[in-house]
């Protein structure tokens, strides 16, 4: 197909499959050299594979179903020392994934000895069986140094299960966390465990225990929340210690399933993740053929403390996305007053990086997508006056589409955030491709992610302020290279 991944609202530069649908990420792990993603294809999981989780190469279906049922959400780990005895001693890869099948959910493993390439599921399975629960699912596993030990964090409900294994086939309960915590507003999935320097501190550490939340009314669908903490192998402790703190993960509604890749050297350093791009109010709804569904872009973390003394999880793409950078543009020293400046751009796929001041403006910031009718755009912006970060996409372009109940729902919204800005000063540093804006509020403290689909001839850039003036010091546009222009785009 000489027309693949040049499809209307085909993203340029995030992973979406060839054809058919992606949903959660799973089974994400670096081996060798090679960073495999593995994700949700209809109870099977699909399988690309990158150098540089940039460039992707996909392979055949890498576990699909089979007497036990289908293969749901789960995760790889790197058996460094052979602990489970799969390997004859050397290093192997371990997935551990959820079993579905007539309506019960267990836990269960299959092991690659050739670096990923092909899988043999454990003759023991299930490890864990269900122990008589409804929502039983999506094992994320981590080796504990502190303890010595595996330790498997499984969603239950409104819960987490935690486990622990010294060979990652004999599993023992160790405690739950969730009663009372956080956002009970739907089920909780893909849970991720991961610990985080403090302020790039190496003395102190936090654990973050991350959490989506299920399709709901209270959030208007899918969304997903985080809990900062203490985990000592066995139980993990929230630091908020009434529970009632609610940390949302990004505020848009196209970020969901989020978990980290394991098996990332430590001389490299940094805590990667990235999400699926859609929402179950909606999850394949989107006028994409012959593809639904994608990837955000990879996302590196931390944990900083902010003017208000608040711990908070901050999200940055990672550095390798400024090889993909191409043509540069920089509009400085721009002053904007109750009007619209119209910038000398065009594109679909580019990342732009603004920083504003102001000083009585009551709301600011830019417009992507525009039309030449100026009846399309998506704005996003900061209102100074409420302290709020917003991404609009009620003109954003189409909306016509049907929620998976066939109905109507409200796709045009606008999103909005709390953002305290420092000194009458904020930074919006954004990446737009094709169908999918990513937004990260100064150094990735706030974020959002949303699904925007505009006729293919919006392409203006514009920046606005309305009740006062907003100086935009600096807006630098790159427009990125698309990652599929080699048909075979083969790893080399």
């Amino acid at each position: 197909m000489t027309d693949l991944y040049k499809e209307p609202f085909r993203p340029q530069y995030h992973l979406t499959p060839p054809q058919g649908p992606m949903s959660d990420p799973n089974g994400m792990v670096f081996f060798e050299g090679v960073y495999h993603q593995f994700y949700q294809f209809t109870g099977r999981w699909g399988h690309a594979i990158s150098r540089d989780l940039i460039h992707w190469e996909h392979l055949p279906l890498a576990l699909v179903s089979d007497e036990l049922g289908d293969i749901w959400s789960g995760c790889c780990v790197v058996d460094t020392h052979d602990s489970s005895g799969l390997f004859g001693g050397k290093a192997g890869l371990v997935a551990i994934f959820t079993h579905y099948k007539d309506g019960l959910q267990s836990q269960s493993l299959a092991y690659s000895r050739d670096s990923g390439s092909s899988w043999t599921k454990y003759e023991g399975n299930p490890v864990i069986p269900n122990p008589g629960i409804r929502d039983f699912r999506d094992p994320k596993v981590l080796w504990h140094e502190p303890s010595g030990k595996w330790v498997m964090a499984v969603s239950v409900n409104k819960k987490v299960y935690f486990y622990s294994s010294s060979n990652l086939l004999a599993w023992k309960y160790e405690s739950e966390f969730g009663e009372g915590q956080g956002s009970q507003a739907a089920v909780w999935e893909c849970p991720d465990l991961f610990l985080l320097p403090v302020d790039d501190d190496s003395g102190r550490h936090k654990w973050v225990l991350h959490v989506s939340v299920g399709d709901n009314e209270e959030t208007d669908g899918s969304t997903a929340q985080y809990f900062v903490g203490e985990f000592d192998g066995c139980c993990f402790v929230n630091d908020d210690t009434a529970g009632e703190q609610i940390r949302w993960t990004d505020y848009g509604q196209d970020f969901y399933a989020a978990v980290t890749y394991s098996g990332i050297p430590q001389e490299d350093g940094r805590c990667i993740w990235l999400g699926w791009t859609s929402n179950w109010k909606y999850p394949f709804a989107g006028p994409t053929e012959p593809w639904k569904g994608g990837m955000s872009i990879p996302r590196s973390l931390s944990l900083r403390t902010l003017r208000d003394g608040t711990i908070t999880l901050c999200q940055k793409p990672i550095a390798e996305l400024k090889r993909l950078r191409a043509d540069s543009l920089r509009f400085a020293s721009i002053e904007a007053s109750d009007q619209t400046v119209k910038l000398d751009f065009q594109g679909s796929s580019y990342e732009l990086i603004a920083n504003i001041e102001w000083e009585k403006a009551q709301s600011f910031g830019l417009r992507v997508r525009c039309s030449e009718e100026g009846n399309e755009a998506t704005e996003i912006g900061y209102e100074p006056g409420t302290q709020t970060v917003f991404v609009d996409r009620m003109r954003s372009g189409r909306s016509d589409f049907m929620n998976r109940e066939g109905s109507p729902f409200h796709f045009g919204k606008r999103f909005e955030a709390p953002h305290r800005a420092a000194d009458k000063t904020v930074k919006l540093h954004a990446f737009v491709d094709e169908s999918v804006i990513e937004l990260f509020v100064d150094n990735g403290e706030t974020s959002f992610t949303a699904l925007i689909y505009p006729s293919p001839g919006s392409l203006g850039l514009e920046l606005f302020a309305s009740g006062g003036a907003a100086f935009f010091r600096s807006v630098d546009v790159y427009k990125l290279e698309s990652v599929w222009r080699q048909k075979n785009n083969k790893l080399g």
